[in-house]
This record gives C-alpha cells, structure tokens and sequence, in this order.
C-alpha cells in the first residue's frame, strides 16, 4: 500500500500487477526537539550579523516580509520572537509595518494574515499585502541580469528590513529563502516578468538545487541588498513540516548555510528515470491546479528529469481553488486553455514573451512536450482537460491509463513530496 498528501488528508492505493514501485523520500533528520527555543538561540547568536535588538533603535520604522499563505513558512512561530526583540529595542508598535510577499498572487485575506502570525499580532499591528501592480507603492531599483529590480516602498523606506522565509527547493532559484521573500514576494509585476521569462526558464543554470552560477539567484539577491534587506530568519522543514534547521542573521551568509543543510536533508540519489512518477503536493499547494502544477514541475526540472520521456507524471490534488484566483494563476489559465496546443505556448512565449505569471503556462508546456500529466481527484476536471492534463477520478483509473499506452511492466517512482524531495538520476 502506497500513500501520498491529497489536501489536508492522504490518498492511499496499490499499483497494479507489473508495477514496480519505489518510493523516495527525504532523508531522515530529527526535527528540532524545543522550536522555539531554537529560533531564540537563532535570534541572539545570529549569523554574520548582530541581533535586531542591536539592529534596532528607539523612533526607527521596521518592516518585516513575510511568506504568504502559499508557503508553508512557519511565520507564527518566526514573528512573534523578532516583535519581541524589536519591543526590547525600544521600537514602537506604530512603527512597525508586517508586509505579506505575495508577489503576483491573490491579496490575502485577514484570516490568511491571521493564520500566517496569529490574531492577537494582527490585530495589534499594521499588516498589509504587497501591491505588485501599483506603480505608486514601488521602488525602483535598478536593473540586474537585465531584470527591473523593484520592491514595494514600505520595505524600501524602513529603517531596518527584516524577513522570514522557508529553504526548499526551488524551480528557478535552486532553493528558496534568503533574499526572495523580499526580492519576490515584495516586487512590482515587471521584476516578477523578467525574472520568470523564458530566458531564465530555458537557462541549464536555472535549475532545481542549483545556487551557484543561477542567474535568478544572482538577481534576488541583488535586488534583497538594494532593497536593503538587513536580516533573515529562515527555516528548513522535513516531509511533514516540522522544524529541522533554524537560522538568522546576515541575509546572503545565512541562506547558503541553510542551503548546504538543506540539500543534505532534499537531496536523493535515484538510479535511473522512470516510466511513471507519482508526486504528491497536499495542502496548502495542491490548493489550486497553478501550485500543483509545481509538483509535476519540480520533478521534470530536477538536474535530470525524473521521469522518462514519454512517461507519466501522476499528481493527485484537490484543486478546490480551480486554477486559482490570483492575476497569475488567472494568466496561466488563460494561456494553458486559449493555446491550440503545448507547441504554440513555447512558440509564442519566447517571440512574443509574457506577462507573469503565466511562466507557469511556459513551464508546464515545457512539461508537457515530453510527457503526460495526470491530475487525480481534481474538483475541476473539465479545468484540468482544458489545460492539456489528463482529469482523473481515481488512482487506479490514472495507473491503467500509464499501463495502456506504456505497456503493462513498468518502473514507478513514488515520490510523497515532491516539492520537498529532490531526486537525482545517478546514470
């Protein structure tokens, strides 16, 4: 009996006869036994930087970016310590602005904001969301790898820029964290364009894992200096969310510590692609099909594809959002539905280009040139058709679906979480 996240439950099923499974996961790392004494330590010892309370000073406005409701950042528990050392700072409530990094997705909602901090810090102090297409709120900063560089004008304005953050990894900039959730997550819509253009995309360097020599790399974290982004504090969970790594300070230092501990937790030796990969998302991510989408992704655009070409790719998600509500996620539909088929995306995004957001739409044609992508258990399977991916109701119905056109001896890779598992083709 395999199982993989469906939502906020799991789906549980066998593979057929002439399947043979294997399943990947992470490696095992004992997640931290006291968290909140961990970020504490992390917040008075931190790396490469004095701590905020030596950062911070009494009439100085703060602003602290936070991770949305996207991301799994555990910034209830990363908050409320930094609030605390800022108080001890002699830093004024008013004088504190939480930022949410949405980038280009939907503005969260106040009970979003309240499950991301907790209500009694958004009730108390003024949290608002980035506003990626409002010229007025932004900062020009310049311009990098000849991306725009842009930040929203609070972060830019605040006397000491603070920011939490997840270290995963990432499609474009190897592994998330550091610089991005400001870079990112609080940048106005052209950063976000140039930075996912097809360039970047169709560039070998931009690349799952990859942080050295990634020229999206090279830019957030440019565009986190000139934003003036002073200090993180960023975590590294394990398959099922808990803390393993915690660390903070001085931003570029303390996400490539992050990074080595995180590619010896993600990263997974595999010896050879398979006929049928199995990836699971679960909640928050399989929320829509735009995040979900990610999974089939993160496996296509490991160092060497997961699966083989002309193979499956089997992402069980809930979709209960439908593509999603954000201008991105709504482009990306837009795209992915209009196209007469996969070739023209390609064709028409790197002659005409486009806007962000719909990368996605790039990415997943990318995807699905060389391979099938069954979605099971969608609410909306005539979304998911309309996409170019094959709607399912079941497991079962997707495994006989890989066995008719492939044939009935298959190898199949099981990966639970495949935005958390990286796996490398050894041959």
């Amino acid at each position: 009996m395999y199982r993989v996240p469906y939502g906020k439950t799991f789906l549980e099923f066998d593979l057929p006869q002439g399947m043979r499974g294997t399943v990947v996961v992470s490696k095992s790392v004992e997640p931290l036994a006291d968290v909140n004494g961990a970020i504490k330590e992390a917040l008075v010892h931190p790396i490469s930087s004095p701590p905020v309370r030596e950062l911070a000073h009494p009439g100085d406005h703060v602003c602290i970016v936070f991770t949305d409701i996207t991301r799994a950042s555990p910034d209830w528990l990363l908050v409320p310590p930094i609030l605390q050392e800022l108080e001890q700072a002699g830093v004024r409530d008013e004088e504190i602005t939480l930022l949410c990094g949405i980038g280009l997705h939907r503005p969260s909602t106040r009970e979003e904001k309240v499950a991301k901090l907790g209500r009694s810090i958004v009730e108390r102090y003024r949290v608002i969301d980035n506003e990626p297409q409002n010229p007025s709120a932004l900062v020009d900063l310049g311009v990098v790898h000849d991306i725009p560089l842009s930040v929203h004008k609070v972060a830019y304005e605040a006397d000491l820029l603070i920011a939490t953050g997840i270290v995963e990894p990432h499609q474009y900039a190897g592994y998330s964290g550091g610089c991005k959730t400001v870079a990112v997550g609080a940048a106005g819509e052209p950063l976000i364009a140039y930075s996912h253009g097809s360039r970047f995309i169709d560039d070998p360097n931009t690349r799952l894992g990859k942080i050295e020599g990634n020229p999206f790399q090279e830019a957030i974290a440019e565009a986190g200096l000139r934003a003036g982004l002073g200090f993180i504090i960023n975590v590294v969970l394990d398959d099922e969310k808990r803390v393993v790594y915690v660390m903070a300070g001085e931003p570029i230092e303390t996400h490539r510590q992050l990074v080595e501990r995180a590619r010896s937790l993600y990263q997974v030796p595999i010896p050879h692609q398979y006929d049928v990969v199995i990836g699971g998302a679960g909640f928050p991510k399989d929320a829509n099909l735009y995040q979900a989408s990610r999974a089939a992704s993160y496996l296509f655009f490991a160092p060497t594809p997961v699966v083989r070409r002309g193979g499956y790719l089997i992402i069980p998600a809930r979709c209960e959002e439908g593509a999603g509500e954000g201008v991105g996620e709504q482009r990306f539909l837009s795209a992915m539905r209009d196209a007469p088929d996969v070739h023209f995306i390609l064709d028409d995004a790197r002659k005409n280009g486009y806007p962000p957001g719909q990368q996605r739409a790039f990415v997943m044609a990318k995807v699905l040139e060389q391979n099938k992508v069954i979605i099971v258990g969608s609410e909306y399977p005539e979304l998911v058709a309309e996409c170019k991916m094959l709607p399912v109701a079941t497991m079962d119905e997707a495994l006989a679906i890989a066995q008719a056109d492939l044939g009935m001896e298959l190898d199949v890779l099981v990966v639970p979480h495949a935005l958390l598992t990286l796996p490398i083709v050894q041959a």
